[in-house]
């Protein structure tokens, strides 16, 4: 299956927009602001944030070790407050050793590869066992 690298699976708007709104909650903003925010409906947001945050210790897993794949030598990643933010950080980091590595790519654009578009899915993770 081909998926744009701006884009998530089975959400309409951009993988940026959603990771903006994911950043904002992750600071403490609230998703009616953060919908405000970004433009897009409440519930449209407070999907993507539930659904974030279900998946947050693996995304933070699949996300630590692509980063320490991309660069063996990475230092352990320091916990934040929360899992949400634990999972933006890893995301971060992932980011910054393929452009490292790789060449300049955009942190959600890299998020949206690495997932095979499948960050905020409920099903066909990359990162679920097989079975």
């Amino acid at each position: 299956m081909l998926i744009s690298d701006d884009s998530l699976l089975r959400r309409r708007d951009l993988a940026e927009v959603i990771g903006a709104a994911v950043a904002a909650k992750a600071s403490g903003v609230g998703h009616r602001r953060v919908a405000t925010a970004v433009g897009v409906p409440t519930s449209t947001v407070r999907g993507w944030l539930r659904r974030f945050a279900l998946n947050a210790e693996a995304i933070r897993v699949w996300f630590t070790v692509l980063a320490h794949g991309l660069d063996p030598m990475l230092a352990v990643l320091v916990p934040t407050a929360t899992a949400l933010g634990d999972a933006l950080e890893a995301i971060a980091v992932a980011a910054r050793a393929a452009s490292l590595r790789l060449g300049p790519v955009k942190p959600w654009s890299f998020a949206s590869v690495a997932s095979a578009g499948r960050l905020l899915s409920n099903t066909g993770w990359p990162w679920a066992p097989a079975g």
